[in-house]
């Protein structure tokens, strides 16, 4: 349990209102009971703020007249919001040390403050520094370095030659540094190219479950600082993620694309494999990016959705613009022939 006063003091803001209230939990205006804190960014909320039981609200200094409730005024409600969870919500961390049921390769430097969890399988030539915490059922291959204050969840499987920076967080099911999708056609048959790249991850990035992160066949695939991919992403080899770029979930990148620093992806999108975007680009979700983008703004590559049987005549229609341009041009001209001459 927290005071606002001490919330304040630790995260800044202005106080309005009683800094003795108490804090023992997060909520949204319109579930959030006495002793939680919420938050308001948008004035189409107006109305769950007027109803809302929470007994702090943090909010914008063009809004704060809305509301007589204790507040903190910040210019950036949710980012302090998300800074008082982690106040009220801290993570556990595990005992540190190597449990009994671990395996541990030779030439393996784990430092004392590192916690490794059962059946972990940790390969020759590992580095692990300070503050690590890889739980149970990981598998750690050899020639791998992690930074200090990186969290693996279970099931991470980290193959070898990746490097991971400081305090990163790879959750469970990832798995970080598999061979490419690399074939080479030669007589009707497919011969497998080695992918003998590596995978380096900067300081500070978030995989989600189950997302993939594949090797380079030649270069290395790169993860750049603060990045945050969702879950269920395909980063395929060679590929590099620009820094604080946001990546939402069920995104395919393909093959050497390379993405810029601060973009936002929506889910589901794709993006074919060398394509250049540049940074500063958000990409609506569901988009198919068939070309790169070399200027920053909002980029969207779907049509709306209809329902079924309008769909399909909206289908036909495109497959025949060529066919009605043609004829549009034809009839301009015969219109063009047919208007009397300026004499």
């Amino acid at each position: 349990m927290l005071t606002v006063s001490t919330i304040i003091e630790q995260l800044g803001g202005v106080l309005s209102g009683d800094g003795n209230t108490h804090i023992h939990r997060v909520g949204s205006l319109g579930l959030a009971q006495t002793g939680a804190i919420s938050f308001f960014t948008d004035t189409k909320y107006s109305a769950a703020l007027s109803q809302t039981l929470a007994s702090v609200v943090i909010i914008k200094p063009e809004h704060a007249s809305l509301t007589t409730l204790p507040k903190i005024i910040t210019d950036n409600p949710y980012a302090y919001f998300a800074k008082v969870s982690a106040l009220l919500n801290p993570l556990v961390r595990p005992i540190a040390g190597i449990h009994s049921s671990a395996q541990i390769g030779e030439g393996v430097d784990v430092h004392p403050n590192a916690a490794i969890g059962q059946n972990v399988v940790i390969g020759h030539h590992v580095n692990i520094a300070a503050d690590v915490a890889i739980a149970s059922g990981c598998v750690i291959e050899h020639n791998v370095d992690i930074g200090e204050g990186t969290v693996l969840e279970p099931n991470v499987t980290v193959r070898y030659g990746t490097k991971i920076g400081k305090h990163c967080h790879l959750y469970a099911g990832c798995v970080i540094g598999n061979d490419g999708f690399g074939y080479a056609e030669e007589h009707g048959r497919w011969v497998k190219i080695p992918q003998v790249g590596h995978v380096v991850i900067g300081d500070f990035v978030d995989i989600g479950a189950n997302t993939t992160v594949d090797r380079g066949a030649i270069d290395d695939t790169v993860i750049e600082e603060g990045v945050k991919l969702d879950n269920l992403i395909q980063i395929a080899h060679n590929c590099r993620i620009g820094a604080h770029t946001v990546i939402a979930g069920c995104v395919g990148i393909a093959g050497s694309a390379v993405i810029g620093k601060h973009c936002k992806i929506g889910g589901a999108a794709m993006i074919l494999g060398h394509l250049t975007i540049a940074d500063h680009v958000t990409i609506s979700p569901g988009s198919m990016i068939m070309r790169s983008i070399r200027q920053k703004g909002t980029y969207t590559a779907l049509m709306p959705f209809q329902e079924h049987e309008a769909w399909l005549k909206t289908a036909a229609n495109i497959r025949h613009l060529n066919e009605l341009t043609a004829k549009i041009k034809a009839l301009e001209e015969a219109i063009n022939q047919l208007s009397p001459k300026a004499e």
